[in-house]
């Protein structure tokens, strides 16, 4: 029997930031050390070592006095140094900074294996500490695998845990039968090809309010903004996502992609829209839903209308066509609103795909 797996955040209780620091603290000694080592055997003795030689140096780092993390955090550390190493082709990545007070400060982060944190009674048990949360998602439905406690930029932390579905949650819906496409975009940044909207913008509606909090130089108010927008954003996906997935038994979203226009001056409204964070979340939901999500082309998807299928003279073309929002095609007289259009030809194309049994793009 296939079990489904998900990754989940929960909020501890600020009682225990100040064990958590002390954590953090020892997981960057493990990670300098790491970044020290390795740059020194690749300076000395040209010898990359891997995350298994990090890991035999560090033996033994548990039992030092007043050390409270244990041998399995400080070998995901070893391994997770190798591996950043490896992604970003240096020999020797930054340090991790422990002091609150200076401006490069790290912010806390503490990894774990597979068994090493337990859930019971409302808390969770690890490294011979008891850690209260706000259980939001019934930890006792799931099985608790490898994960981190991470701080954000206000000082508070969190439970990052990945979790095996014990048992089925709520209740169970029918099985959808319809399919949807999705065209992502900037003023609004989901139109569905059955006229559902979301206008994003999020940064926008608090970008007067925390350009005040930046002159007046309160830190911790600007630090809030930014959470706040975060989470808006956050929750607005999650909630449109969920909703997709459990309306249609297919989605597919274009290939748009914000690498060359966080480049242009559209670039705060780019990532203000957060689509890979869309992406993601519809991938994941739907690979647990058991539903069809696919990535398609969309080439042309603006300009072409999604009833006669021809790119005529009156579509919106180029960057003189971006104020055009509604038009008619010249060939069948079709009034279009442009984005479900999009939307509707990426649907289209996303079924042309499955016909042609394609799976994956």
């Amino acid at each position: 029997m296939n079990t489904a797996t998900k990754t989940l955040k929960l909020r501890i209780k600020d009682k225990h930031a100040r064990v958590l620091c002390q954590m953090a603290r020892e997981v960057n000694q493990v990670f300098n050390f790491c970044n020290e080592t390795s740059h020194k055997a690749i300076r000395e003795r040209r010898q990359w070592l891997s995350g298994y030689d990090l890991q035999k140096l560090t033996a033994g780092f548990s039992q030092c006095d007043g050390i409270t993390i244990g041998s399995g955090t400080v070998q995901v550390v070893c391994a997770e140094y190798a591996t950043r190493r490896k992604q970003f082709k240096k020999n020797r990545l930054n340090w991790r900074v422990s002091n609150r007070r200076s401006s490069k400060y790290s912010l806390g982060w503490i990894p774990f294996k597979g068994g090493n944190a337990r859930y019971k009674a409302g808390q969770i048990h690890f490294a011979g500490h008891k850690f209260s949360l706000w259980d939001s998602y019934g930890l006792t439905h799931y099985g608790l695998r490898a994960g981190s406690f991470s701080e954000d930029s206000r000082g508070r932390w969190y439970f990052n845990v990945a979790v095996e579905i014990l048992e089925l949650v709520g209740p169970q819906l029918p099985a959808p039968t319809t399919s949807v496409g999705i065209d992502l975009g900037l003023k609004e940044a989901v139109v569905c090809s059955d006229g559902q909207r979301l206008e994003g913008r999020w940064f926008r509606a608090h970008e007067q309010e925390l350009a005040t909090a930046q002159r007046a130089k309160k830190k911790q108010r600007v630090k809030a903004i930014h959470a706040r927008i975060g989470n808006q954003r956050k929750d607005a996906l999650h909630q449109l996502s969920t909703a997709l997935v459990q309306q249609n038994a297919a989605i597919f979203v274009g290939d748009v992609a914000s690498a060359k226009l966080v480049k242009t001056k559209m670039a705060k409204s780019t990532l203000d829209a957060g689509w890979a964070m869309f992406k993601t979340m519809l991938e994941y939901k739907s690979q647990q839903a058991g539903i069809v999500f696919e990535v398609v082309n969309e080439a042309y998807s603006t300009q072409t209308c999604s009833c006669c299928g021809a790119i005529s003279a009156s579509s919106p073309k180029g960057r003189a066509g971006l104020r055009i929002r509604e038009w008619v095609c010249s060939d069948c007289a079709t009034v279009h609103d442009r984005d479900v259009n999009a939307a509707r030809n990426i649907l289209a194309a996303g079924h042309r795909r499955l016909a042609a049994g394609i799976p994956v793009l």
